[in-house]
Formats: structure tokens, C-alpha cells, sequence
């Protein structure tokens, strides 16, 4: 299906540059409904120190600002009134509701599999768990979806939660005319990454908690990052936006929904362009990386970041290959900005993470600087985080802990304490390891993606991501301990890899399938909060050749890597898997 040129010019528009995190949401970049106004000016850039409530969010337009779909920002103007009209509003849809419904129409988080979610349970949004039966109801009702995506570590989303989702007048306008639905960015990954995908390609933005307004099939119309509750002045606010995107969604159905079809198909192939895996083109990725990097050190943005650590591992490999000068300058830096306590105190990704990915690469600067600073920053760190894995057979009824995080966490644990000299916590690392496979994998199933309570609940086969990571760190334990059955764990879960998440076009699912209330699946080769879950199974594919002597794991590897390698230029440190698994994959690792 071809784009619309409203889409295909924000598209390229964003893929010009550096995404931007939910931290520096000021929209001055497009805003998100399909079809109305033109671009408005910069609001003020974030300040930390100011509440969120002051932060500038949307602005959207009347129909008399109707301009060229190139430009999809929405306007609506200020009107005299507006509080009545809303308030109006809101007491006739209440009233339908209620005579709708009858009562089930209610917050339905309190038996949640996560804490984050189970904590909504007391708001006075009618929020409904992910799955068939809310956009069911949608349809139903005949009502757009409020989705919010929110997680535990994600500290916009609590303060969002504060500021927000505890406003009774914003909770009636929501249950009023939205089925709000609540998604835990760590139990439904493969959802939020849909939906991401789909706020990048509307309004350039990345980053967490996520809005976005979608129809009753799910696909999405108008998103954002963070909305600021109440902002009459510029009518940006949800108490003002609200009725207006329920308004816009009943008079002009039929072109919301023709868009947001178009946009659905957008995010289907997100990254898919086909190109052929050359050195120059991973020549190119890296030179554009290290620039990215640059920039985010001297914005002092890289501390709190899974990806700049593993950007900054990357160059010291480049360094190590080719004496890279200038690539070793830009990863020292960016991990002495990492290490600096005050600078990590901001920090957007999982702390967990972030210190996994921080631990690998100060082993890794170690090896190829040999300065004792990053030695013993490392020691103190791996052993820190050892303390920090999650005792998975004494996980109480109240939590729940995730096989993708816990195989990244792991793996760079047990290879990190192997360079550093740290026999004792490669020991816990492995324990851990075993246990994790004891809870999660059963051979030629594969490896699910939550464990729940005391027990594993889930029967559901987990993601692309469950599998590659666990794999990984399989492969890592194996590699440092020589011992042959964790070799044949990841020898088996790249099988079930190819058997149940192969797409025949090229590249891999991002689930085994689809997720419950959609009909199609997604596919993700860029890195995020983990490494992109098909470029990691790329670099899985690479080592299991390295270590078995089997090529067709690398061919596999070349023919991952080639179904997105056309989208590659200007991605800049969201490439950094990518990159690293194609280095491998020709041979120059």
C-alpha cells in the first residue's frame, strides 16, 4: 500500500534526525491528528526542575485550518466557553454510558499480573486490561481507544500517574468518551513497540509514558508522549483535547479511519527495505553513530541510556579493530559521563538495564585501554549488580519479572565478571541463569515471556526477544564455562527462532503471534530500551556459527541483517545491534 504524503513526509522528516525522549516532549515537532492545521511554534524547552503540569504539549485546529496533509499537526482554536461545552459533553456521554453498560464498564486493574498496573487500580479511570474484549467494548460503544503505556522505571509515567490519572474531571471525560485501555511497557513489549513506532511515524517523538488515541481495530490516529492535564491558554491540555478528539473522531469517521489504516500498514513494515550487507554501509552507520554519541555527551543526555553504553562498547571495538582514535575518545567519554553518580541519577531506561549494558562495556574498555579506572569501576559495579538479580524461586504473588530483561541482565553479568576477574559473581550469574531456565524454557517450546507469583502462571510462548536473549546469554555462559548444555539451549531456542517467528519475506516476528485484539504482527530491528530484537538475533545467529562451525547460522545472520538494511542510514545509535551484528556477520568482528 503506498504511503499518503502526509505520513511519508513525517516520516521523513524524522528520520532526520535523533529521535526525541519523552524527557524533551515539547512538541515543537508535529503534533498527531491525521488530517488537520499546520505546525505550531516551539513551546519552551523542558526544565527538570518545573512541574509537568507547565510542560506544552498540543495545540489543535479548527477546520478552517485545514492545510496540505504534509502538515498533520492538529489545531483546535480557543472558544468562549469551552468549560461549559466540555462540561456538557461529558454529563450526556456519562449518561449513555452508564445506560450502556450497566455497571461492567469499570477500572479493572486490581487482579493485574504487575504492579505497575495493579497500583492504577484506585484511579478514577475505567482502565481496561489489553486484549479482545476492551476493543470489543470499543466497538460497542462506538468509541475511539485511549491507550496509555506506561512501566515501573519509567519516572515520566509516575509522574504522569500523580499528575494526571488521579484527576476525577480528566477520569470522567476519559470513561465518558474513551475505552481506556493500560498497557505495562515490560509485560506487553511487542505492544509498545507497535504504538512507538506509530507516535515516531505521527510526530517524531520517542520516548515514555505513551498516549495514543486509536480506533476500535486498533490502529492508531493521534499520540504523543507525556499531555499536560489542564492547559486552557493554548487549549493543549487533555481536559481540552479530550472532547475534541471524541468530537473529531464521530463527524469525520471515514477519513480518521482511512488514516489510520494507511498508518497501520506504516508501522507493519517499519524498517523493512532490503539492502545488500556491504562494509561501507556499516562504515557509514558508524561514522553517523559516533556522531549521535558525540552530541549526546556534550548534552549530557547518555547517562541514563541502554543504547549510548552499548554505542560506547561498539567504538571501543572499532578502536580495538583499527585504532580508531576518534571513536576511543567518544566512548571514553560517554562512559565517564555514565559513571558520574549525578548524571545516572536521570535515568529514562530501567536502572537494572542500564547498569547491565553500562557493566559490559566498562569490561570491554578495560580489555582495550588496560587503564585500572574502568577495572575497578567494573568490579564494584558487577558485584552491585549481582546482589540486584532477582531471586526467581522466591518471587512472591505480587510481582512479576521478565525472561528478556533477566537474560540481557545475565548475560552481560557473567561475561563482564569473566574479563574482571570476578569468579564469584560469574558463579551467581550462572546459578541465576539456571534458574531462569528452569522457570521460563521447555526444549523445542521455548522460553516464555513472564514469571508471575510464586509460580509460572503463563503458559503463553514468550517474544522474538524472550528467545534471543535467553539464547545469549546461554551462548555467553557457555563460551565462559565450556559447559555443553547451555550451547544446546541456544542451539534450540535459534531453532524455534526460525521455525515459529520466521517471516518468509525476510527478518523475524516480534511474536510468535499476533497479540490478542490485532491481526497482524510487527517486526523490530532497532534498538530501544534492549537491543533490537532481530538485530540481537542476528548477532546470535554470527556467534552460533563462530562457536559450532556451521555457516548456515551466519547465512541466516546475512539474510536477517539484509531484509532491514536499506533503512539503516540516519538511524544513528538506535543502529548500534544492527551494526555490531553485521560486523560480525562479514567476518570483521
Amino acid at each position: 500500500m503506498k504511503p499518503i504524503t502526509f505520513v511519508r513526509s513525517v516520516t521523513e522528516r524524522f528520520r532526520r534526525r535523533t529521535p526525541t525522549s519523552a524527557q524533551h516532549n515539547d512538541f515543537r515537532q508535529f503534533a498527531v491528528f491525521a488530517g488537520w492545521g499546520r505546525q505550531f511554534g516551539p513551546v519552551r524547552r523542558h526544565d527538570p526542575h518545573r512541574t509537568l503540569d507547565n510542560e506544552g504539549a498540543v495545540r489543535l485546529g479548527s477546520y478552517g485550518d485545514l492545510g496540505h496533509l504534509a502538515n498533520i499537526a492538529a489545531r483546535f482554536p480557543r472558544r468562549r466557553g469551552i468549560s461549559r461545552v466540555r462540561g456538557l459533553v461529558v454529563l450526556c456521554a456519562v449518561l449513555t454510558a452508564c445506560l450502556a453498560e450497566r455497571g461492567p464498564f469499570t477500572n479493572r486493574m486490581a487482579h493485574s499480573g504487575t504492579r505497575y498496573l495493579a497500583r492504577a487500580a484506585r484511579q478514577p479511570v475505567s482502565w481496561q486490561p489489553w486484549g479482545r474484549d476492551a476493543f470489543a467494548l470499543a466497538a460497542k460503544l462506538d468509541r475511539p481507544v485511549l491507550l496509555y503505556i506506561g512501566s515501573d522505571a519509567c519516572r515520566w509515567c509516575a509522574e504522569t500517574d500523580r499528575a494526571i490519572y488521579t484527576d476525577p474531571e480528566i477520569g470522567s471525560l476519559i470513561n465518558a468518551l474513551f475505552v481506556p485501555i493500560r498497557v505495562d511497557r515490560d509485560e506487553r513489549p511487542e505492544v509498545a513497540q507497535r504504538y512507538q513506532a506509530a507516535v515516531e511515524r505521527l510526530a517524531g517523538l520517542h520516548g515514555w509514558p505513551l498516549t495514543v488515541f486509536l480506533t476500535a481495530d486498533g490502529s492508531p490516529f493521534f499520540g504523543g508522549t507525556y499531555f499536560p492535564g489542564d492547559d486552557p491558554i493554548t487549549g493543549r491540555g487533555l481536559k481540552q483535547l479530550l472532547p475534541e478528539i471524541a468530537k473529531r473522531y464521530r463527524d469525520q469517521r471515514p477519513f480518521i479511519v482511512q488514516q489510520a489504516a494507511l498508518l497501520r500498514q506504516l508501522v507493519l513494515t517499519t524498517g523493512e527495505s532490503r539492502g545488500v550487507l556491504r562494509a561501507t554501509l556499516i562504515r557509514q552507520g558508524i561514522d553517523t553513530l559516533t556522531r549521535d554519541l558525540k552530541d549526546a555527551v556534550a548534552a549530557r543526555t547518555t547517562a541514563g541510556s541502554v543504547m549510548h553504553a552499548a554505542a560506547a562498547s561498539l567504538l571501543l571495538t572499532e578502536y580495538a579493530r583499527d585504532r580508531d582514535s576518534a571513536a576511543l575518545t567518544v566512548a571514553r567519554r560517554a562512559l565517564d559521563l555514565m559513571l558520574d553518580t549525578t548524571a545516572i541519577a536521570i535515568a529514562e531506561d530501567p536502572p537494572r538495564l542500564v547498569r547491565a549494558a553500562l557493566v559490559g562495556s566498562l569490561a570491554k574498555a578495560w580489555v582495550v585501554t588496560g587503564e585500572s579506572r574502568y577495572r575497578d569501576a567494573g568490579r564494584a559495579l558487577v558485584r552491585d549488580l549481582s546482589h540486584e538479580l532477582h531471586d526467581l524461586a522466591a518471587l512472591t504473588g505480587d510481582g512479576a519479572v521478565f525472561a528478556d530483561q533477566e537474560g540481557f541482565i545475565i548475560e552481560n553479568l557473567i561475561l563482564a565478571a569473566a574479563t574482571l576477574g570476578e569468579p564469584s559473581v560469574e558463579k551467581r550469574a550462572r546459578a541465576a541463569l539456571d534458574v531462569l531456565l528452569q522457570r521460563t524454557y521447555a526444549r523445542g517450546w521455548g522460553v516464555r515471556h513472564a514469571i508471575a507469583g510464586g509460580s509460572a502462571t503463563s503458559t503463553l510462548q514468550g517474544l522474538l526477544q524472550d528467545q534471543v536473549q535467553v539464547a545469549a546469554a546461554c551462548l555467553g555462559a557457555h563460551q565462559i564455562s565450556n559447559e555443553p548444555r547451555y550451547l544446546a539451549v541456544a542451539i534450540d531456542l535459534a531453532a524455534i527462532v526460525e521455525r515459529g517467528y520466521a517471516d518468509s519475506i525476510g527478518g523475524y516476528f516480534d511474536s510468535a503471534e499476533p497479540p490478542p485484539g490485532l491481526g497482524d504482527r510487527t517486526k523490530h530491528v532497532f534498538d530501544d530500551m534492549l537491543p533490537g530484537p532481530n538485530a540481537e538475533a542476528a548477532r546470535l545467529l554470527a556467534r552460533l556459527a563462530e562457536v559450532t562451525g556451521d555457516a548456515s547460522y551466519r547465512r541466516r545472520a546475512q539474510a536477517t541483517l539484509e531484509a532491514f538494511a536499506g533503512t539503516v542510514g540516519g538511524t544513528g545509535l538506535r543502529a548500534t545491534t544492527f551494526l555490531a551484528a553485521a560486523r560480525e556477520t562479514l567476518g570483521t568482528p
